[in-house]
């Protein structure tokens, strides 16, 4: 089994800023990629940003230029820096990893989602 625990969501003003953080624990063997995802109220969950193994990067055009996607290594956590948020910006994030496991099957798993509201 795969845990994914994300931290750092909260209220901020907008124009400010927030990072988030996403750490795997459990079975693994390596980890093919990572992503954030958001839902807000009434909206399906759509794709913010998700970096590869290898450290290839692809964001959604609405924050493409304020949002960052980085992680040190294939086990360490993945971050998401968010700038310049917006109150759009408003919804549960959630962490998402395809994972490798020890057992050489390939797996996908969600972290619990964090709350960020951005006030206007």
């Amino acid at each position: 089994q795969v845990q994914l625990v994300e931290s750092g969501g909260g209220l901020v003003q907008a124009g400010g800023s927030l990072r988030l953080s996403c750490a795997a624990s459990g079975s693994i063997f390596s980890i093919n990629a990572m992503g954030w995802y958001r839902q807000a109220p009434g909206k399906q969950r759509e794709l913010v940003a998700g970096i590869t193994s290898g450290g290839s990067t692809n964001y959604a055009d609405s924050v493409k230029g304020r949002f960052t996607i980085s992680r040190d290594n294939a086990k360490n956590p993945v971050y998401l820096q968010m700038d310049s948020l917006k109150p759009e910006d408003t919804a549960v994030y959630y962490c998402n990893a395809e994972v490798l496991g020890t057992d050489w099957g390939t797996y996908v798993y969600w972290g619990q989602g964090t709350q960020v509201t951005v006030s206007s």
